[in-house]
Parts: structure tokens; sequence; C-alpha cells
């Protein structure tokens, strides 16, 4: 797949990185028809795809089912059933195995991991009347199909957020605008402030993996949220911004939670829905640095235009609410999740008996 001509098209190229979702319906790389056809294989909607090479099997083993068209790499197999075996079940059967499959991995010669194709063929796969297959992937679908939709109000909640900040503070059409003086192109009455004026970034603490006791509060390093924990190092809502590895990467804890080391956390007198989004605007990276990292002096040396306190927490009052729901939201996730987890043992082994349901098919499976 080393030839310009076979990528830069519209078929999605699946790798083990974009296996970490579910259902895939696009991907970073997308081929060619060319590309599909000489350098990799297409692979109909509702395919079955499992990662087989890669470090990624030494803590999980990925599955995913297509929701369109698509080829994919070769840490990736595709996984064709029978007439008799129903996709969708067949994904939520691979789901519920998930460790022992796992385990079953072993050490390939570059010192990553691998799946031989044989433990896969030999794997035990019960087979229900094709009418139980598909009433227990319509239920275990049905809670999936909810978490996408709220995950997709969730993003449209974000976005209206940042389109607010733009519109207000980047764009300066804010509110009244018209009205409004401009001295040397900013709005009369903001103040050029340096970073460090306004916030403190507090390091984090060291909390190896094996030392995260399972809890309420998440732990957060740079690249978001890494396990939990049963104490919360801050106490209250916040701001994470990635000092190692992801530098500069902000993130909003919407509880208590316990930033890392590799992370800084945010103290300041502004709300954090308008910090968020200043924050996300600067550039964090020290190119100078023979190791990337984000030294607090240079973070708080960024120069930025503060508007008047009204009109941030006239933006907050607003944006807060809209954080809120996000809250909500991500709540019913989590327990949608739950239930649909504890659900998935009970259903593929058949102490949760489905026969006698009337369940209405989602309109994917409805068509079967």
């Amino acid at each position: 797949m080393s030839e310009a001509k076979f990528w830069g098209g519209d078929i999605p190229w699946v790798s083990s990185g974009e296996m970490t979702e579910r259902r895939i319906y696009d991907t970073a790389k997308r081929v060619t028809e060319d590309g599909a056809n000489d350098g990799s294989k297409l692979v109909p909607a509702r395919t079955v795809l499992a990662v087989v090479r890669g470090m990624s099997l030494a803590k999980e083993f990925r599955v995913a089912i297509t929701a369109r068209e698509v080829t994919f790499n070769q840490d990736l197999k595709a996984l064709v059933p029978s007439k008799k075996l129903l996709p969708e079940f067949l994904f939520y059967y691979l789901l519920s195995q998930n460790q022992p499959i796992k385990d079953s991995a072993s050490e390939s010669g570059h010192g990553t991991k691998k799946l031989d194709t044989a433990v896969l063929e030999d794997w035990p796969l019960p087979l229900p009347r094709e009418d139980v297959q598909k009433k227990i992937a319509a239920i275990l679908t049905a809670y999936d199909d909810l978490i996408e939709v709220n995950q997709r109000r969730i993003a449209a909640l974000e976005t209206m957020a940042e389109e607010l900040y733009r519109e207000w503070f980047v764009r300066l059409r804010l509110p009244g605008h018209a009205k409004v003086k401009l001295v040397k192109g900013v709005p009369e009455g903001w103040k050029v402030k340096k970073l460090g004026a306004v916030l403190e970034l507090c390091y984090g603490k060291a909390l190896k993996e094996e030392d995260r006791v399972p809890g309420e509060f998440p732990v957060y390093g740079s690249s978001g949220i890494v396990g939990t924990h049963n104490e919360a190092l801050v106490k209250e809502p916040g701001l994470i911004v990635g000092r190692k590895g992801n530098v500069g990467s902000v993130h909003w804890a919407d509880t208590g939670f316990f930033p890392i080391d590799t992370a800084y956390f945010v103290r300041s007198e502004l709300p954090n829905s308008f910090l968020n989004f200043l924050l996300r605007s600067m550039n964090f990276l020290n190119n100078d640095a023979a190791v990337p990292g984000l030294s607090r002096s240079q973070a708080y040396s960024n120069e930025f235009y503060l508007p008047p306190e009204s009109l941030i927490y006239r933006f907050a009052e607003t944006v807060d609410s809209q954080f809120e729901l996000k809250r909500v939201i991500t709540s019913q996730n989590a327990s949608l999740r739950q239930t649909r987890d504890l659900l998935l043992p009970r259903l593929i082994s058949g102490k949760l008996r489905v026969e006698a349901l009337d369940i209405q098919f989602p309109p994917g499976m409805a068509a079967e």
C-alpha cells in the first residue's frame, strides 16, 4: 500500500486505532478503488473485524462491526459468518469472550502480540436458532444505538459551545458588537494579559496503574481518562492540561478527579467554561526542547486579550447550561453501558431467555 494511487479515495481503511469503536463508519485514512482491489481487501457492511496483531492485544481483544463497505490493514482479520450465523450475534459473542481470547494471544518475533488464526478458527461458538440470535443482537444493538445518539448530542453541545466562544471572542461578534468601539482592532476595555496572570498550573501526583484502586473518581493524564481511583486529588470539577506525552491537550472533568504527573490541573478565579476554550486556542509546544514537554514558565508567557468579566460570565452562564446537559447525557450513557455489559453474558449464555419476547428490530436487522 505504498503507491500514491492507492490513497486519498473514498473507501475507509481500518487500522487497529479505529477498532476502539464498536461500529466503523469512517476512518482517518481512505483508499481508492485501486487500493481496495490491489493493496487491501474490500468487505461489505456488517462484517466483523478483529485485531489479531499489535500491542493492544496485551490489554484487550478488539472487535468491531462495519457500518459500510471498508478495507483494512494487515493487523486485522475479517470474520465472514455463514448464513446460519448473524453477524451482529457473532460480534456480541466475541465481545463476551474478550478476556479469554486476549489471554490466548502469543508473543510475535518483534515483541508485539499476535493472535494465531487457528485460535479463532477453533474457538467454541454457540449457535442458537436464528430467531434467538436475532433477538439477542437486537436487545444489545438497541443499547448501542441509544449510546450513539447520546454521543452525537454531546458532540453537538460541544460544537455549539465552541462556536459561541469563537463568535464572541475570536470573530468579535459579541452581543451589541455593532455599537462597541474598537481600539487597535479589539473592543474597548479588553486588556492584554499573560496566561500566568489569570491561572495557576498545578502538578499532578504520581499514581502508578497498579496503585489505582477502582472507584468513582476518574484518573486523568495527558491523554485524558486513564483509569479510576477511590479518592480525588482535586475535589471539584476542573480542567487538566497535558504536561508530558500529549502536550497541551485540554480535558474537562465534570466531577472531582485525580490528575497524575503527566498533567497539570488548573486553578483560577475565571470560569472553567471560558478557560476551556482559551487554553485550547493556545500553542504550548516548545520546539526547542530535546524532550517534548510543557513548562509552566513557557505556558504562563502566552499572551491573550482578556474581555471584561461581565462578558466572560455572560458567556459562562450560557455555556454552563449546555455542559450541564452534556454531564447528564454522559451519566445516562454510563448507565446504559453498565446495563448493556451486565446483559451481554446473560444473553449470550442463555441464562436470560428471549424466545418469548416480542422485539422491534433496528432498521439494519429488520431487513434480514
